[in-house]
């Protein structure tokens, strides 16, 4: 299972929030491409990184994550606010691996395909799971949709993956949520990424046994409760 560490970003430092609650960051650099490097340096070759500002679109973290992309020793994703076509192009421009798409991969169907389309395998879908519905907007609102109705329309499409995030879990260091993710995983032949709740090596087992084909690792590594060369399997 691909291991994968993250930065998301708000107001222009690397941060992680809990329950996707803005008002109350917790800041642990000014320099989110140092913590790239340092990631790097633990033996990351992939990176998931968040643009929190554009997520609920009250601004954007650009020269942030273009000096993060100008690295070239990450294959990074990159997430938040990504909602029109130019936006991707944008970013697969700029050198992202792959970019995630959200809120319009919710709403409006027909651009997720068409980007889908353009791009095979270099657009990922989130599913941001709150009170069983997709959550939207940076996790602001929720939609009246079914969430096997959603991957069912995506599942057609030529994506590189869905990502299962828990908000009730993510940023807390409960666990995960491996009902939502076996929900998901019995509905979908895409690779499926799992975020939220990680705290422990045991987490990650338990994930990869669920059938994620990738973990997204946040605040656990923040926090010291592992490191990402044991993540990795490097130590």
């Amino acid at each position: 299972m691909l291991v994968i560490p993250a930065i998301d970003i708000f107001g222009g430092r690397c941060v992680r929030l809990v329950q996707g609650d803005y008002q109350h960051p917790t800041v642990y650099s000014d320099d989110p491409n140092e913590v790239a490097g340092e990631f790097v340096q633990a033996g990351a070759e992939h990176l998931h990184v968040v643009d929190l500002d554009a997520a609920r679109g009250t601004a954007d973290n650009k020269p942030a994550i273009e000096k993060i992309l100008r690295r070239k020793d990450l294959k990074v994703q990159v997430a938040g606010g990504i909602r029109t076509s130019d936006a991707v192009e944008f970013w697969l421009g700029a050198g992202a691996n792959a970019v995630v798409m959200g809120t319009a991969a919710v709403r409006d169907p027909l651009l997720l395909e068409r980007c889908a389309r353009l791009h095979p395998g270099r657009v990922l879908t989130a599913l941001d799971i709150r009170d069983d519905k997709p959550a939207v907007s940076g996790w602001t609102n929720t939609e009246p949709v079914l969430i096997g109705s959603l991957i069912g329309r995506w599942d057609g499409l030529p994506l590189a993956g869905v990502i299962v995030t828990s908000i009730d879990r993510d940023g807390t260091l409960s666990g995960p949520d491996l009902d939502a993710l076996i929900k998901v995983r019995a509905m979908t032949g895409l690779p499926v990424q799992y975020s939220g709740g990680i705290s422990s090596l045991d987490d990650i087992g338990r994930v990869a046994e669920a059938g994620a084909d990738a973990v997204i690792l946040g605040k656990a590594l923040y926090e010291g409760r592992i490191t990402l060369e044991q993540a990795l399997g490097k130590k």
